[in-house]
């Protein structure tokens, strides 16, 4: 993460121990050997895997003498440079500033033995009160804002569903391939890059697939380990767009050696999410780098596709995937009697069949195509109302 932050990384030390100190995280000990290594070898900041209480914070950079991030600040910071749209950067403000203000607290322990009462209010006290008010003012002005665009988005899904739309939704590890594997598919031009959370906005774009159905495909942010929650909270409005997705494709770098790793993360927080039910396919992207022989002891079970969105290796297998996972599975011949005012039922038959012929007769339009049963169910429901007949 620290390169994909645009840093260089000068070294490094590893802690092992029963449980953390609560004062330096590391021990006093370890913390004098990471200064002199950061110092002998010029370092600027020190980077903790971990996340830091505000005590920790403060100690560290007293006892190291330089910046200190844990993992937490480096993620947003991340995020922040990736943060293109208006949403995303409320989201990450919004992850910023519920990160910061304990930190704010903390930084003013000292100041805050002065009391209460009336008389011993020093003005460090004062512009820490006045810190903490301005930035809970902000917090609500951007949750406030977010819920907009949580009604918005649901605005947009119900749109979807009236216009019978099915969503398929990517989601995987941060640097999977998920992007790369959207481009093919979509033609959509999403910016790629080996970098961590190359992605942060969601982007959705119409596939088409082999049985002629169209459906959205979504691409979202990358998830991580040890993802902290208020990260998962600031960024509800755009994974709520998962929990409206007909189908995820669990995207895996199969070339990756921490795969089991990123898979158990990917699920922790599809759990966590309320996701962990949810119909998917497990695509592991990247055989490109891999034999054959180790691509095949991949693919276990009837969920599983291997492709390589890099050389497009498997991706008709894929698409083919999908149309079978959708709702209403395989395709079946169908007969139907439509008036020729009836414009919406016709185009669903379009949309997401396979018309084989249309003949015109007097008002009405009698179409011959191959559908699923989801999308005869739903006519036939719409024969009672008059609006169409159907003939099977």
């Amino acid at each position: 993460m620290t390169t994909s932050a645009g840093a260089a990384i000068v070294g490094a030390a590893l802690q092992r121990s029963p449980e953390p100190d609560p004062a330096t995280l590391v021990g006093r000990g370890k913390a004098e050997e990471i200064r002199l290594g950061a110092r002998a070898a010029g370092a600027a900041v020190v980077i903790f895997d971990h996340d830091l209480t505000p005590t920790q914070l403060r100690n560290l950079e007293q006892a190291l003498d330089l910046k200190v991030l844990d993992r937490t600040q480096l993620i947003l910071d991340i995020f922040a440079r990736r943060a293109l749209s208006r949403e995303g950067q409320l989201q990450v403000e919004l992850a910023q500033l519920n990160y910061l203000l304990p930190r704010l607290a903390g930084r003013g322990t000292m100041l805050s033995r002065l009391g209460g009462g009336i008389g011993t209010r020093g003005p460090g006290e004062q512009q820490l009160e006045f810190d903490r008010r301005r930035i809970r003012a902000r917090i609500r002005k951007l949750t406030e804002a977010i819920e907009r665009v949580r009604s918005q988005r649901s605005l947009h899904r119900a749109r979807r569903r009236e216009q019978h739309f099915l969503t398929v939704a990517l989601v995987g590890y941060t640097n999977a391939g998920k992007s790369t594997l959207f481009n093919v598919l979509t033609s959509a031009g999403v910016a790629t890059s080996s970098r961590l959370f190359a992605t942060l906005d969601p982007t959705v774009r119409l596939l088409r697939l082999e049985s002629r159905r169209s459906v959205l495909l979504s691409d979202t942010v990358g998830f991580i380990r040890k993802l902290p929650p208020h990260l998962v909270a600031a960024f509800r409005a755009t994974l709520e767009e998962l929990e409206e997705a007909s189908l995820l494709l669990h995207v895996t770098d199969a070339s990756h050696p921490e795969r089991e790793q990123h898979d158990a993360a990917v699920e922790s927080l599809l759990e966590e999410l309320g996701l962990a039910s949810a119909l998917r396919l497990h695509v592991w992207n990247k055989i490109d780098l891999m034999d054959a022989a180790e691509v095949k002891r991949l693919l276990t079970g009837p969920a599983d596709v291997a492709v390589s969105a890099r050389t497009g290796e498997g991706l008709e297998t894929l698409l083919g995937r999908i149309d079978e996972s959708l709702e209403g599975g395989p395709l079946v011949e169908a007969e139907f009697d439509f008036p020729c005012a009836d414009g919406a039922s016709l185009a669903l038959v379009h949309r997401f069949g396979h018309v084989l012929s249309t003949r015109v007769e007097e008002n009405r339009i009698r179409v011959r195509a191959r559908v699923t049963e989801w999308i005869r169910e739903r006519l036939h429901g719409v024969v009672a109302t008059g609006e169409a007949s159907l003939r099977r």
